[in-house]
């Protein structure tokens, strides 16, 4: 075996766990894959018998690559937010495997990856590295440029930013939450009475001009006319089954809702108003501006 075979070896032993943390980093299949390339390409230019610590090297380097790659991604101004967030799906990344994607943002979390695009790049950098692959602060504050402690403060300002501010109590989070869970698993489902079931029989649906379908009306109540309309037109576009996919249980401005956010991009956020264990209002929300101002946290985070 040749050494540049050997060391190709060992890098194809490390591929897994640079993806792991690129695709955290990045939130997309497409660069993940660029940035573990150019680790790669670095490498096989290094001069790899002095590096003790193979593994090591490759994290600190895809994660330097990483920064850079989301430094320039926030410098660019080449798409607005309403072209990132309203894109419709079927255009958006169309090289990459849907499947792929869609496990890859399963294994993360949608929410994760929806507030992880809104840190600064050194928050997100810190916060990946250390609260999800345990690399020391250390060494954190060699890669973003600044001490360890100031390294620790930026974990610590993206932690929260994940975590959100829940002003639900923990025991009424739970039955919301289960609420919440029933209502997903039932849209997904296109089960008309397994939504009639968690709804209230008065439900108020309201739905910005950005999000409702044309022609159709902006306010709807009532649970069955409701869940039905829901579960008819969702039958009927190609495109629903796999957008739910993106679908997912988080906080929106601390309270319970559902986002809708393919490849980690916000789409729609679902916002509920719970009274007596039933969903009493339900607001959908698709307008750029305002899912830009809404607050998300990740449960369970």
């Amino acid at each position: 075996m040749t050494g540049y075979d050997w060391l190709a070896e060992r890098f194809e032993e490390n591929r897994g766990h640079l993806r792991a943390v690129a695709y955290r980093m990045l939130g997309s299949v497409n660069e993940a894959d660029d940035a573990i390339q150019e680790t790669w390409l670095r490498l096989s230019r290094s001069d790899a018998s002095a590096i003790e610590n193979l593994g090591g090297w490759l994290t600190t380097v895809v994660a330097r690559v990483c920064l850079d790659m989301l430094r320039s991604r926030t410098s660019r101004r080449e798409e607005s937010i309403d072209e990132r967030v309203s894109e419709p799906v079927a255009n958006r990344q169309a090289s990459t495997d849907p499947e792929r994607e869609a496990l890859l943002a399963d294994s993360v979390g949608i929410a994760l990856l929806v507030v992880l695009d809104r840190l600064a790049p050194a928050e997100r950098l810190a916060f990946v590295l250390h609260d999800m692959f345990d690399v020391p602060f250390e060494e954190i504050a060699e890669i973003v440029g600044r001490s360890p402690e100031a390294a620790r403060q930026l974990a610590s300002r993206a932690r929260r930013r994940v975590q959100g501010a829940g002003s639900v109590p923990e025991t009424a989070r739970a039955q919301q939450r289960a609420l919440v869970n029933a209502f997903l698993a039932a849209l997904r489902a296109g089960d008309v009475e397994g939504l009639i079931a968690v709804l209230d029989p008065d439900v108020l649906v309201r739905v910005d001009e950005a999000g409702a379908r044309p022609g159709s009306p902006r306010e709807a109540r009532g649970a069955r006319a409701w869940a039905k309309g829901a579960v008819a037109w969702g039958k009927g576009v190609v495109a629903f089954a796999q957008a739910m996919r993106f679908a997912q249980p988080a906080l929106a401005d601390g309270e319970l809702g559902i986002i809708l956010a393919p490849h980690g991009h916000l789409q729609r956020v679902l916002k509920f108003a719970i009274a007596n264990g039933k969903i009493a209002q339900v607001e959908i929300i698709a307008d750029a501006a305002r899912l830009a101002q809404i607050e998300i946290g990740v449960l369970d985070a």
